[in-house]
């Protein structure tokens, strides 16, 4: 199901949605990149190469050789970093699987979809914009709800996560690899079956 080496050209993207700067490391927002973090590590891959504005590495995932991207071009402009990758290797949407955080699942929760609007995530909003699709698979990894003492939804977002959810983003995690597999088998059905 996993391995790194594989020759050809790269067939499938997995983006995990985030923003670079020091301050927003182990945030929600970011759950992406924490996602895409531990996928790479299991699958013994460097997120190191700087490509299409983002920090990338190779990997067979699901029989297909997929290139992990992080996109350091903030949040709110990742569309950027994935319609360059997606011209480049003449990748279609259906084969550009998306990973981030979403405030209406509770940590712990994930929720994936075949396609579909951008929900507010507005890195989604990017991505679907400057591609002119919306036909994206999406794995959505919940970050819990804004609390009523936060003032406002950025300061959730970009809020630290408490230790014991970060141990159950653990577990979120490895069903992130799980479910990514299986998307890039073409099993989304099946994925959404499991994990939803």
């Amino acid at each position: 199901m996993f391995g790194i080496k594989k020759t050809g050209a790269v067939e499938l993207l997995v983006v995990g949605l985030g923003n670079p700067d020091r301050k927003y490391e182990n945030t929600r927002h970011n759950c992406g990149w924490l996602a895409l973090d531990y996928m790479a590590d299991k699958l013994g891959c460097r997120l190191n190469k700087i490509k299409f504005k983002s920090y990338t590495g190779e990997a067979i995932i699901g029989g297909k050789k997929a290139l992990l991207m992080k996109p350091t071009t903030y949040m709110n402009n990742s569309g950027e970093a994935v319609t360059e990758a997606m011209r480049f290797y003449k990748i279609s949407p259906e084969n550009v699987i998306v990973i981030f955080d979403d405030v209406s699942l509770e940590v712990g929760r994930m929720r994936i979809r075949q396609k579909g609007s951008d929900g507010g995530q507005k890195g989604m909003r990017s991505i679907i914009y400057l591609s002119g699709s919306d036909a994206f698979p999406r794995v959505k990894i919940g970050i819990g709800a804004k609390p009523e003492h936060f003032r406002d939804l950025a300061d959730w977002v970009l809020s630290k996560f408490t230790n014991d959810e970060r141990k159950t983003l653990e577990g979120m995690f490895e069903n992130t690899c799980e479910a990514v597999a299986l998307i890039a088998e073409g099993k989304i059905d099946r994925a959404m079956n499991r994990f939803n």
